[in-house]
């Protein structure tokens, strides 16, 4: 069996506003919207019954919307019925996700346009090969509570000359 890299499709996102998330992605983060905000609820149409089968009985209702990143990722935000904030919103010793990266080569604009939309600024932006190479990253946090990591340069580029040696 050949084995051979997939590529990445999409992440889901749970907001506790979904139009202020469509508002936060799209004029900030430059994601464009490929759905609006729509309405579900718990009930047997095709998509009631997937998301019954995803999160169980007594979901009652959510709203999603539908973005893009500029190489096709997809954005999907989700409100749902009753959500609140995590204790930890950084629980990184929790086994599962926690975070995901955008790339923008103008990292200082695009953590000045987050931290005026709201968001916040959780480390000084660092470079990966100081004095050699304009590689930088920062961790952010949207309005909601989402932390994320901001690169300047892609993932390959990056990591391909051995970013922790020194």
């Amino acid at each position: 069996m050949t084995q051979y890299p997939r590529t990445f499709s999409h992440i889901g996102l749970s907001v506790p506003n979904v139009d202020a998330a469509v508002e936060f992605y799209s004029k900030v983060m430059g994601f464009y919207v490929i759905m609006p905000p729509t309405d579900v609820t718990e009930d047997d149409s095709d998509i009631g019954v997937m998301c019954t089968d995803v999160f169980g009985p007594e979901w009652r209702k959510l709203r999603i919307a539908h973005m893009a990143t500029g190489d096709r990722v997809g954005i999907e935000l989700f409100e749902f019925d009753g959500n609140y904030p995590p204790e930890n919103n950084m629980d990184f010793r929790r086994n599962g996700t926690f975070h995901f990266c955008i790339q923008d080569p103008d990292v200082e604009g695009l953590v000045q346009k987050i931290v005026a939309a709201g968001g916040k600024q959780r480390m000084p932006i660092r470079y990966y090969y100081p004095g050699e190479k304009p590689y930088r990253m920062v961790y952010v946090e949207d309005p909601f509570g989402i932390v994320f990591e901001l690169y300047s340069h892609s993932y390959e580029l990056t990591y391909s000359s051995g970013a922790y040696n020194s």
